[in-house]
């Protein structure tokens, strides 16, 4: 397997899901788009990974090279036709590249929280064998408001109808970081703007009490991710 990742900051990395692509002997080619790295020719890659970031999809003015990643979603996803995992950041530009809407969320959610699959969800390839409600971190302030058109809504949470859905048969989005790593809290938090949300978000103190959080779960998160990383490597 040969994949590219598109990054917008490099502690937001694919996670726990490097592990398993290692264990595969994947080659990954990893793009650090906020550093001003180009992306490649497409062709030779059979996946591609979305991650997250502090970025907003319609910050175009500020991040010119959004619109060139948009497009290169939208080719890689519309017209090639090949998978395609988004996480957070990730998901919000596969629906907004595709014609769908995003914008902010009614509050942040942040936290570790539950979300739940629709009907469709629970039918999905994706989800097979993955526990409904789904345990997971959350940390984002904006949201899918519309789902592009013939996209499947996939799960929701009580904060943010549009949690996961898919696009044709291969593309993905999710919300949540199913990523998350032992690491991820304290690389996350080291990042000024990230630490302010959290805390204003949980309050002070709250980036301990999220490590915690995390670190407790973390057997589910990482059971939960092989999962979806298995279901999501059929679709190669």
């Amino acid at each position: 397997m040969k994949l590219l990742v598109l990054q917008h900051l490099a502690v937001e990395h694919p996670g726990v899901f490097r592990d398993f692509l290692h264990e595969d002997g994947a080659v990954l080619h990893t793009v650090e788009l906020d550093e001003g790295e180009p992306i490649p020719d497409l062709e030779p890659f059979d996946a591609m990974i979305v991650m997250g970031g502090p970025q907003d999809v319609w910050q175009e003015d500020a991040f010119p090279w959004l619109k060139q990643e948009k497009a290169t979603i939208r080719r890689f996803v519309a017209d090639m036709g090949r998978p395609y995992l988004g996480l957070c950041l990730g998901h919000q530009l596969l629906a907004d590249a595709l014609g769908g809407h995003v914008g902010p969320g009614t509050r942040p959610e942040v936290g570790a929280l539950t979300i739940s699959q629709t009907e469709h969800g629970r039918r999905d390839p994706l989800f097979k064998g993955v526990p409904d409600p789904i345990e997971v971190l959350q940390w984002h302030g904006a949201e899918v408001k519309a789902l592009p058109e013939g996209a499947v809504h996939l799960a929701r949470s009580d904060v943010c109808e549009m949690q996961a859905f898919r696009y044709g048969a291969r593309a993905y989005g999710l919300q949540c970081h199913v990523e998350a790593t032992r690491d991820t809290v304290a690389d996350w938090a080291a990042i000024p703007e990230y630490a302010r949300a959290l805390e204003a978000t949980l309050g002070a103190g709250s980036v301990a009490r999220l490590e915690q959080d995390v670190k407790e779960r973390l057997p589910t998160y990482t059971a939960v991710a092989r999962t979806l990383y298995e279901n999501f490597k059929t679709q190669l």
